[in-house]
């Protein structure tokens, strides 16, 4: 019964025949409130409005949800787990002292009604002991899930000394597999640039790759031109954060970005 939770559950989030769009604003936790995320409701209206498929946010942020949706509009709700220092201005400090640690458990996030959790999985600091502590984290989350049928989304990067290109098609493909061995159903990562290089890494790993964008690109142009290649790809769809909510005209490039999915899929079933 539990595996038939998960469906039912991804199926707000998983679109079956253009790619997915999730909002990603839980940023706040790690980097504080950085440009676009002051005004929390009037920003999540605006990702209601432009019809994300769903929304990643802080269990802190969840109440706005309900304040400002109806059942009719009401977007598939991710809820954040965990805290890390392998990120933001604080990834600037050695590898040696990365810290991560859940905020809040599967458990918590499902009676706040989050139809899906994520957790970081950070590989390639060279310390041992932080990658133990995130391998394990990781996989207890997961069994946690699998006993309450919630699915679980796993946002795997490469962070330090021993990365030089975290974008790396090979690192990509090393973490997204260890996340989906881990009993990940869903995949939040990087784009590896270009469409050709990402396809071998979709192609590697047997669960699907959302794609995240990163720091906001220099405008919204830019950030369709990336969607063309994403989808391209494979990719099962994209996890934009910075791109979507520090844009003048969050709805509009939310509706253009519905548009690049299923128009890019619609070619690439006719070639």
């Amino acid at each position: 019964m539990s595996r038939d939770g998960k469906s039912i559950r991804l199926r707000r989030i998983l679109r079956p025949h253009r790619g997915s769009l999730v909002v990603a604003f839980d940023h706040p936790l790690v980097l504080g409130p950085i440009p676009g995320t002051t005004d929390p409701a009037s920003q999540i209206t605006a990702f209601i409005k432009g019809r994300a498929d769903a929304i990643l946010l802080n269990l802190g942020a969840m109440r706005h949800v309900t304040a400002i949706s109806s059942p009719e509009d009401l977007p598939g709700i991710i809820a954040r787990l965990d805290w890390t220092t392998a990120l933001g201005t604080a990834s600037k400090i050695s590898s040696n002292n990365f810290r991560s640690c859940l905020v809040a458990r599967p458990e918590d996030a499902m009676r706040a009604g989050a139809d899906a959790v994520i957790t970081f999985l950070v590989i390639g600091s060279g310390d041992a002991e932080f990658e133990r502590s995130e391998i394990q984290r990781t996989a207890r989350v997961s069994r946690e899930c699998e006993q309450l049928g919630l699915p679980l989304i796993v946002e795997s990067l490469a962070r330090g000394p021993q990365v030089q290109n975290p974008r790396s098609p090979d690192w990509l493909m090393l973490h997204t597999r260890i996340a989906a061995e881990l009993g990940a159903d869903l995949i939040k990562t990087e784009y590896s640039g270009d469409p050709d290089s990402m396809r071998a890494v979709v192609g590697a790993c047997p669960i699907p790759i959302l794609i995240l964008g990163g720091s906001r690109s220099t405008s919204d142009k830019e950030v369709l031109k990336m969607v063309r290649g994403i989808v391209q790809s494979g990719a099962a769809g994209v996890f934009f954060g910075r791109n979507v909510f520090q844009s003048k005209d969050i709805p509009g490039l939310l509706q253009h970005i519905h548009s690049e999915l299923s128009r890019t899929i619609s070619s690439a079933e006719h070639r």
